[in-house]
């Protein structure tokens, strides 16, 4: 029997069953769609935070507490590390320690804060900084009033700058500078709102409260440590003899011989970018392999749904038999049908992951304010198109075997 024929055959079989045909690769379809659409949103996640960290600026290097994470769950201890104070910042701000650097300054996460104006509450970041720092570092701007200054900080001024959003849910079209908003309990004047800017980093601008670090601390989080420090190098080739400098001066600092007892690390951009895809491929990782979980699942209903049309076709299996086809003609024969079946869900899969992946990209884009592209994963769609036709040959190939098998004359036999 011509393979040609073998393949023609197993067609008109899938076709004779469409609605069967489609339940049975189901599994497979999800499956796929799955897969694609966890390839191609981490891809886009990845680029887009990568992207926002590369606009800190290849000369930022970010000082932080504890040990330095080895994967997702180890962020607890840099988040809640108390091993960065005054005195941390006092001798990284000195020349003689560190004479590349160009500017250094503290960042306090305010957690679970809400602010309030006249009644009205809205929940943003709120964050202790710099914002003369934040305003070099990030290229942030405002659209009205002025940014705090050293001054502000020295004082603990209970001094803000609003996002946009925040401008708007709280104030509406009136103008906010020189108001007052209150932030667990405490005052602090409008002297600035930022232009809107969206998504920066980790944070989104609009929906941002800055405050001097020292009014942070003082009036909102209590603790007098920092959740890290920020050190602008001169220039980036800098990066490196600064890195080094903040580490021999932060290990003199807290008495430190051997690396490995450091309670704190540093990171450049390029260090965050690495951390940051080597996360996101951690998570991509672990969802396929969750949702290669739906393959199998589809794979065992291929062969449970193929055993039973051997069954049913017992009498076609004589026939073919007893006009001279062979078991290895049979087996062919089923064993296309299983894996047209399973590559056939393979490609629906990628089409429906396809579309569902941008639906998901337009929307994040469109009424999320993020910078989001479509992201295809060509890979994804390789590796499904193998694997859905690899669970066809592996599944589709015990009921293959089973129809070969059969005796002519009991398959004739067969009512």
């Amino acid at each position: 029997m011509q393979f040609l024929y073998v393949i023609k055959t197993a067609l008109a079989a899938l076709i004779a069953h469409r609605s069967r045909s489609f339940l049975t690769v189901l599994g497979i379809v999800i499956g796929i769609t799955s897969i694609i659409m966890v390839m191609s949103i981490g891809s886009a996640a990845e680029a887009i935070i990568v992207g926002e960290l590369g606009g800190l600026g290849a000369e930022t290097v970010v000082v932080r507490p504890g040990k330095e994470p080895s994967g997702p769950t180890d962020f607890a201890e840099s988040l809640f590390g108390d091993s960065l104070k005054d005195r941390e910042l006092e001798a990284l701000g000195r020349k003689q320690n560190i004479p590349n650097a160009i500017g250094v300054a503290p960042e306090i996460l305010v957690p679970g804060g809400s602010i309030s104006f006249e009644g009205e509450t809205f929940r943003p970041v709120i964050l202790g900084f710099s914002a003369e720092f934040m305003r070099d570092s990030l290229g942030l701007q405002l659209s009205d009033g002025i940014f705090f200054d050293e001054t502000d900080i020295h004082n603990k001024a209970r001094v803000a700058i609003i996002g946009g959003r925040v401008k708007d849910e709280l104030f509406g079209t009136s103008d906010p500078i020189g108001k007052s908003i209150t932030i667990k309990g405490n005052k602090f004047r409008v002297v600035g709102v930022f232009e809107k800017r969206g998504q920066v980093v980790f944070f989104d601008v609009d929906e941002l409260v800055l405050v001097p670090y020292t009014a942070a601390q003082a009036f909102l989080t209590g603790n007098n440590y920092y959740n890290q420090i920020i050190v602008r190098a001169d220039s980036p080739e800098s990066v490196d003899r600064v890195v080094f400098d903040i580490q021999a001066t932060l290990r003199a600092l807290h008495n430190i011989d051997d690396p490995a007892d450091d309670d704190f690390y540093v990171q450049t951009q390029q260090g965050l970018v690495e951390q940051v895809s080597t996360i996101i491929g951690i998570f991509t990782t672990f969802l396929t392999f969750v949702v290669a979980i739906a393959l199998v699942v589809g794979g065992i209903g291929v062969m449970n749904i193929m055993l039973v049309s051997v069954t049913e076709r017992t009498r076609e299996i004589g026939l073919r038999k007893a006009v001279g086809a062979t078991d290895s003609d049979i087996m062919s024969q089923f064993l296309v049908e299983a894996v047209f079946l399973t590559g056939f869900g393979g490609v629906i899969g990628i089409f429906l992951g396809t579309v569902l992946s941008f639906i998901v990209g337009f929307i994040l884009s469109q009424f999320v304010g993020l910078a989001w592209q479509f992201v295809f994963p060509v890979s994804a769609a390789l590796l499904g198109l193998l694997v859905s036709s690899g669970v066809g040959v592996v599944f589709g190939l015990y009921p293959a075997r089973q129809a070969s098998r059969k005796s002519p004359i009991e398959a004739l036999r067969y009512e």
